[in-house]
C-alpha cells in the first residue's frame, strides 16, 4: 500500500509542475525507502532525505486537496494561478480552452483545466484589457481587447501563444470593440459601439488579416443612445449560413434608447447570387426588434445572447442582461424567441440578478445564465429559471465559465428540474 500511495502521489502532483524531478524520483526511489529515509547512491548528494519527505509531504497534501476542490454550486473551481479579470472564454473542445482578461492576460489550457498557462504578449500590449477570444485548436487563436480607439485591438496566434501578431487595430478614435465570433477559420464578425450615429460591424473573409466595414443603413441607432456591452464576448453571435460558408450576426445592443436585438442578414436575388455574388455581400440588412429586457439607462440593456441549434429551420434564442450596477434585481434579466427573433417573451420566472452571459447546455437540454451574484439554469426554454449559485461570473463557454480575479470553474452535476 505504501507504494502505491508515494508512487500514485509523485506521479499525479509532481510530475504536471516539476517533470524533471518527478521522474527522478519515482524512477529512483521505492516508496518504502524514500518513508524509511534510505536513498539509492545516484541521488545522495542529489537532494536529502528532509527536502524528499517535504515534497512528499506536500502531494499528499496536494492530494488531498484535489480530493476537497472548492465547488461554487456545480462549478468546480480551478486554479488559473492569476488574479486578472476575466471576461473571455472559449473551449474548443478536446481539453483545449482559452481564457482572456484585464492586464493582457491570456491563459491555455491542453488538458482540461488541469494546468493553465500563462502566454506572454507582445510589447506594447502590457495594459490592454483582453475581453474576448475565439480559439480553433491548442495553437491557433485571436484575442480582441476593448477600449476605447485604438486600445481596441486583435493579436492572433498560429503556435500555441508561444508568438502573437498584432492584426488589427481599431481605425475609429471614438470606437470600442464589443465581442468577436467566426462560423469557420476564414469567416468572421467584429462588433462595436457607434460611430457616427451607426453600430459598428466589420468583416473578415481570411481569418483576420483584412477587414472590410458593413455599411449597412439599418445599423443605424435611429438617433437613440444606444451600445453594446463588453462583458462576455456573447453580445454577438452567428445564425447561419445565409450564403455559402457566411453567416449573420445578430446584434445585442443597451443603453438609455432601450434594449434592441438587430438580426442580420443578405438581400440578394438568385440572378446576382449566380451572376455576382460578390455584390451579395455588399447587401446587407437587419431587422431591429425592442426586447423585454430592462433598459433606458446607460448601465442596462441586453448583454448576451445565445441561439439553440436550429430545428426544421427554426431559431431558438435566449438574451440576458439588466442593469449590472443593480446586480440582485431580477425582474427584466431574461428573454426568448421561438420563432426566430418575430416575437420576444420576458422570462416569468428570470434568474436571480442581472445576467451578463447566457449559454445552452446541449447535454442537459437547458440554458445556463451568469452574472455578478451567481448563476442559474432553465430547462423550460428561458421561461422560467432556478438558482445554481451566488458566485461572482462574467462569461461562459461551456463547460467552463470564466469571472474576477482569476475564478475559473468547470460544470459539474447538475440539479434536476424543479
Amino acid at each position: 500500500m505504501r507504494r502505491e500511495l508515494v508512487t500514485f502521489v509523485i506521479a499525479f502532483c509532481v510530475l504536471p509542475r516539476y517533470s524533471d524531478t518527478a521522474v527522478m524520483v519515482h524512477l529512483a526511489i521505492p516508496s518504502a525507502d524514500l518513508l524509511s529515509g534510505k536513498m539509492y547512491p545516484q541521488i545522495a548528494y542529489s537532494a536529502g532525505v528532509n527536502a524528499l519527505k517535504i515534497v512528499l509531504t506536500s502531494c499528499i497534501l496536494s492530494t488531498i486537496a484535489c480530493a476537497q476542490a472548492v465547488k461554487s454550486g456545480p462549478w468546480v473551481m480551478q486554479d488559473s494561478r492569476t488574479t486578472a479579470g476575466l471576461r473571455g472564454i472559449h473551449s474548443v473542445g478536446g481539453g483545449v480552452v482559452w481564457a482572456s482578461g484585464t492586464d493582457d492576460t491570456v491563459l491555455r489550457t491542453e488538458d482540461s483545466g488541469y494546468m493553465w498557462q500563462s502566454c506572454e504578449m507582445p510589447p506594447g500590449a502590457e495594459e490592454l484589457d483582453f475581453r474576448g477570444i475565439w480559439a480553433w485548436d491548442a495553437d491557433n487563436a485571436i484575442v480582441m481587447s476593448s477600449g476605447p480607439g485604438e486600445q481596441s485591438r486583435l493579436y492572433k496566434t498560429t503556435d500555441g501563444c508561444s508568438h502573437w501578431s498584432l492584426l488589427y487595430t481599431n481605425p475609429d478614435k471614438a470606437g470600442f470593440w464589443d465581442a468577436i465570433a467566426f462560423s469557420d477559420k476564414e469567416n468572421g464578425f467584429l462588433f462595436g459601439d457607434p460611430v457616427d450615429g451607426k453600430l459598428t460591424l466589420f468583416r473578415t473573409a481570411d481569418g483576420g488579416k483584412t477587414w472590410q466595414r458593413i455599411a449597412s443603413a439599418d445599423l443605424s441607432t435611429g438617433g437613440k443612445d444606444l451600445g453594446a456591452f463588453a462583458a462576455s464576448n456573447s453580445a454577438m453571435v452567428l445564425v447561419g449560413p445565409v450564403f455559402g460558408k457566411i453567416s449573420a450576426p445578430w446584434l445585442a445592443t443597451g443603453g438609455l434608447g432601450g434594449p434592441f436585438i438587430y438580426r442580420g442578414g443578405i438581400d440578394c436575388t438568385m440572378s446576382i447570387a449566380h451572376s455576382h455574388p460578390e455584390q451579395c455581400l455588399n447587401n446587407w440588412t437587419f431587422d431591429k426588434d425592442q426586447i423585454p429586457i430592462t433598459g433606458n439607462s446607460s448601465a442596462a440593456g441586453v448583454f448576451s445572447l445565445a441561439l439553440y441549434p436550429q430545428h426544421q429551420g427554426v431559431i431558438h434564442a435566449v438574451t440576458v442582461g439588466g442593469n449590472y450596477t443593480k446586480p440582485n434585481e431580477s425582474a427584466g434579466t431574461a428573454a426568448s424567441t421561438s420563432d426566430g427573433g418575430q416575437h420576444w417573451t420576458a422570462a416569468t420566472k428570470p434568474p436571480h440578478g442581472y445576467r451578463s452571459t447566457v449559454a445552452w447546455d446541449a447535454d442537459a437540454k437547458a440554458w445556463i445564465a451568469a452574472g455578478t451574484n451567481g448563476s442559474d439554469i432553465s430547462y423550460d426554454d428561458g421561461k422560467s429559471w432556478q438558482p445554481l449559485d451566488d458566485g461572482n461570473w462574467n462569461a461562459l463557454s461551456l463547460p467552463w465559465i470564466v469571472g474576477p480575479k482569476g475564478r475559473i470553474a468547470k460544470l459539474g452535476a447538475l440539479p434536476h428540474p424543479k
